[in-house]
């Protein structure tokens, strides 16, 4: 009898992974996907810091590798136990290193953590290690995934091993941040000094991880097909637009996927009523709760637009503090969740206290809430100068809500821009606009209220977007298919 053939193996490296420990996206895509993954037949394992809320969250765990320290990074213990998706988990265990309060980047006033670079440089060289002949374990992983810049030196270290080594992919997530730090910190990291050139790790005089894992990694891929595009060039290239170009042939776009599973308006517990496709007068509960919960006028029939964001200068909050009182004057109302750039909070703050009952703010992360905003609002937006993939729009069309949304990046990819001809067609779920002023989106928002007003044109949009598959399934199947091209080459 002929053997079975073994399933294909991947290491997972991530910096998030929810509901563990979540600043953005990278978390959601990095509990997602590798359960997709699993289900397209791959075995895969996940490694992540071992910050209180990681080591808290998974109970059942066990020592499985000790390391000693290297250069100035701590010594360390490698722990393994299970995700609550049944995912095996590698736990970086070092209290020196991760063992505090705040998020994984910064402290709890916003400050970077000042080893940051000792963080997540050990992160990457246990990855690599753990990827390669040394390691003390019998994982002997065919690709070492790496995400974000947090991750991005592994590749530079398996580089620099001698033996046989896997084949490495670096997923951007967003280019923007690039883990720059001083020249130095490549001793420091026990890295070769042959690494600091401009053939690797160095940047400007200074070190990068994220550009380690550009030039380096066997693969990129981002979280788009357009974003792929868009970072070879200088507007959204962050200075990396050169080395991505010339890297081009090994440069993929794989949209992210949802989970559709928590993100489903007909099972979602947060919300106040049930509906779907077929059930869309239902949504009207929502509204209503939405607008009690958050302190709004309760009126039905104004069109009621929402924003759950981070409060950053990328995703072009600006802009909807710049059109507000037009939008209010529509007349529409707002309801807005997040937490950011102080100065954002404090203006967004003000407008809803000059605004009492139109406008409505909570500073913060709310998951229930969030879930809220998506079944309560009638038109969500999306004013991102540039969004590498984004998860919020997938969710509002999920939710019958359609976004407003500038098109770069996967917003473009995602929505279908209303007009006359793809509404004939069923296909348009949302509005797009450019470029990113304070007068297109506005002009984007005019159209929608347009749109909404009338109601069987609405409909259309709401179901066409409703109907779309943002599920995992097909992003994982690409991926599988990109891991068995590297294995070939």
């Amino acid at each position: 009898m002929s053997k079975a053939p073994a399933r294909l193996s991947v290491l997972f490296v991530t910096s998030e992974l929810a509901p563990l420990i979540k600043t953005g996206g990278l978390a959601d895509v990095s509990a997602a996907l590798p359960v997709a993954l699993a289900a397209a037949g791959a075995e895969v394992r996940l490694l992540v810091p071992g910050y209180p809320a990681v080591m808290e969250g998974v109970r059942a765990k066990s020592r499985v590798a000790s390391f000693p320290a290297l250069g100035d990074m701590p010594a360390s213990q490698l722990l393994a136990g299970k995700h609550s998706s049944g995912v095996p988990m590698l736990i970086v265990d070092c209290p020196a290193l991760y063992g505090r309060t705040g998020g994984p980047y910064q402290d709890a006033s916003g400050v970077d953590w000042p080893d940051n670079a000792l963080r997540f440089g050990l992160l990457c060289y246990l990855a690599a290690v753990l990827a390669s002949g040394r390691s003390p374990l019998p994982l002997r992983p065919q690709i070492l995934h790496c995400n974000d810049w947090q991750s991005g030196l592994a590749p530079a270290y398996l580089h620099f091993f001698p033996g046989e080594r896997p084949r490495s992919l670096l997923t951007i997530h967003n280019l923007a941040y690039q883990g720059i730090f001083p020249a130095e910190t490549v001793s420091r990291l026990g890295l070769p000094a042959a690494a600091y050139s401009p053939e690797g790790v160095e940047f400007y005089g200074r070190m990068s991880f994220l550009k380690a894992g550009l030039h380096y990694a066997d693969h990129l891929t981002t979280v788009s097909p357009t974003y792929a595009a868009e970072i070879q060039t200088a507007e959204f290239g962050f200075g990396l637009e050169g080395l991505l170009s010339r890297r081009r042939s090994h440069l993929t776009g794989i949209l992210n996927g949802v989970d559709v599973d928590a993100w489903d308006p007909e099972t979602d517990p947060y919300i106040a009523r049930y509906y779907g496709v077929n059930r869309l007068p239902a949504k009207q509960e929502n509204k209503r709760a939405l607008q009690e919960r958050m302190g709004l006028s309760v009126d039905l029939d104004l069109p009621l637009f929402g924003v759950i964001s981070r409060f950053t200068p990328q995703k072009g909050l600006d802009l909807v503090l710049a059109c507000a009182r037009e939008l209010i004057a529509a007349p529409a109302q707002l309801a807005v969740l997040g937490t950011g750039d102080r100065d954002l909070q404090e203006a967004f703050q003000q407008l809803a206290k000059a605004l009492p009952g139109k406008v409505a703010v909570q500073i913060g992360y709310d998951e229930g809430l969030a879930h809220q905003i998506e079944a309560g609002a009638d038109l969500f937006l999306m004013p991102s100068r540039f969004e590498p993939c984004g998860l919020n729009q997938m969710y509002s069309q999920r939710y019958g809500t359609p976004p407003v949304a500038h098109a770069v990046g996967g917003l473009a990819d995602t929505v279908v821009d209303y007009s006359a001809a793809t509404l004939a067609e069923r296909s348009a779920t949302g509005f797009l606009f450019q470029p990113a002023t304070a007068e297109a989106l506005q002009g984007a928002i005019t159209r929608a209220v347009g749109v909404w007003e009338d109601t069987k044109a609405f409909r259309l949009i709401q179901k066409a977007g409703m109907a779309r598959d943002f599920s995992w399934d097909a992003s994982a199947e690409r991926y599988m298919e990109l891991y068995r091209t590297m294995l070939a080459s």
